[in-house]
């Protein structure tokens, strides 16, 4: 099982709905907003620039790239994650500040759908270990402490248990932040 937050008893529930659960009995004065619905367009819009900060958790390039457009239009600073196989690797990415690149500059919009858990796997112990880095890398933007990995791509090879840092930089031909 990689997704932590749901059991067996969640089964036919919502995991949206047994995440807020799971998450408001870990802390009751979370205030979580659980939409219950795919969100694109004007939605994925709306919610981005609501939020103090994005985590992306999902597992596709489409996603992806649509979340880190509406971060840079709204600069909210996105917290990307991916695990495939046994490997893993978490972003910082903060619109407007620090000449921060974005998603978009680390992959070009024809990102390999082939590399997906669907047709790849994961192993759940890297999907824990990347979102814990998530939820760091967040909770230092959130309170303004630390030094985040903006800017650097920290990636994990679970075989060799080896993390490597890759520095990143802000694509000036990037068709998403390229003109900001």
């Amino acid at each position: 099982q990689r997704q932590i937050a749901h059991h067996t008893p969640d089964i036919g529930i919502d995991k949206v709905i047994s995440t807020r659960h799971v998450l408001n009995n870990l802390n009751p004065d979370v205030n979580v907003n659980a939409v219950k619905k795919r969100l694109i367009g004007e939605q994925l819009n709306f919610e981005v620039n609501a939020a103090e900060v994005v985590l992306d958790c999902t597992d596709n390039f489409a996603t992806r790239f649509a979340i880190n457009k509406a971060c840079v239009i709204y600069q909210t600073p996105l917290v990307s994650g991916a695990a495939i196989g046994f490997d893993g690797q978490v972003a910082v990415f903060t619109p407007g500040k620090n000449n921060s690149p974005c998603y978009n500059c680390l992959y070009s919009s024809e990102g390999d759908e082939l590399q997906n858990c669907a047709s790849n796997g994961v192993i759940a112990p890297i999907t824990g270990i990347i979102g814990s880095i998530q939820a760091l890398e967040a909770m230092k933007l959130i309170m303004s402490i630390g030094e985040t990995l903006t800017g650097r791509l920290l990636l994990l090879d679970s075989l060799t248990m080896e993390w490597n840092s890759m520095k990143l930089r802000k694509n000036p031909a990037c068709p998403t932040c390229g003109v900001i």
